[in-house]
């Protein structure tokens, strides 16, 4: 008995059917408010950070976002990018430590941003930005602990810090990983491309005035050889 064939149609339907699948798990198990870039550089001046914030009702629209900063490792000179259809209100708090920089001893810093009178309908997200002056240089991380408020009332708190383990929280906060500020994983990537993009080039070369003299030799031994057929037999 042959075994059943699979028609191509068939074939991509199911691949397609199965792309899709994973794709709407991925999105189901992420669909939560998050910031990006999800890493800093310790210490980091003159950025801009996005918080994502997808709605996951089916019969509400998002109608106010507010977003706590960090007060203990504050984030300094906050700005928010004017958002089409929505007004943004920054709440500042007075710090327990004063912050030195370079401009002076910063000693208010923002505790609060509260976006509103916007919506976000069902299966659609909003992003919203936010520059920043300088980024702490004390810290190891920053999470940004979120309430989100949709049009019927409810109120989702993302404000759970993740464990040390795999299992993610059921409302994780927003989190900003702060790394070494020497630490720039896409610079030594570019430099060794860069050497390897030397070395490349110089072996191709190389190998180019190889083949070059290789060639050569060729040619002179064929234009002896060719001569000394030519040469007419002495008697």
């Amino acid at each position: 008995m042959s075994a059943p064939r699979t028609t191509p149609r068939r074939a991509a339907t199911v691949a397609a059917l199965a792309t899709a699948t994973v794709l709407l798990a991925a999105g189901a198990a992420s669909a939560h408010v998050t910031v990006h870039p999800d890493s800093y550089a310790k210490g980091a001046t003159d950025g801009v950070l996005t918080f994502r914030v997808p709605n996951e009702e089916d019969d509400a629209s998002t109608t106010k976002v507010q977003i706590f900063l960090p007060t203990d490792h504050p984030v300094l000179g906050v700005l928010v990018h004017p958002q089409d259809g929505w007004s943004a209100k920054v709440t500042t708090t007075k710090l327990k430590t004063p912050v030195k920089t370079d401009d002076g001893t910063v000693t208010e810093a923002a505790s609060e941003i509260t976006f509103s009178g916007g919506r976000i309908a069902a299966g659609q997200y909003a992003d919203f930005n936010v520059a920043f002056g300088q980024l702490p240089e004390d810290a190891e991380q920053l999470v940004f602990k979120t309430l989100q408020t949709y049009s019927d009332g409810k109120v989702v708190r993302w404000i759970e810090q993740p464990s040390s383990g795999d299992n993610e929280p059921d409302n994780p906060a927003p989190v900003l990983k702060l790394t070494a500020a020497d630490a720039s994983p896409a610079a030594a990537p570019a430099a060794a491309t860069a050497e390897e993009a030397g070395a490349s080039d110089s072996t191709a070369r190389g190998l180019g005035v190889a083949g070059l003299v290789t060639g050569v030799l060729g040619l002179a031994a064929a234009a002896f050889a060719l001569v000394r057929g030519r040469r007419p037999e002495r008697s």
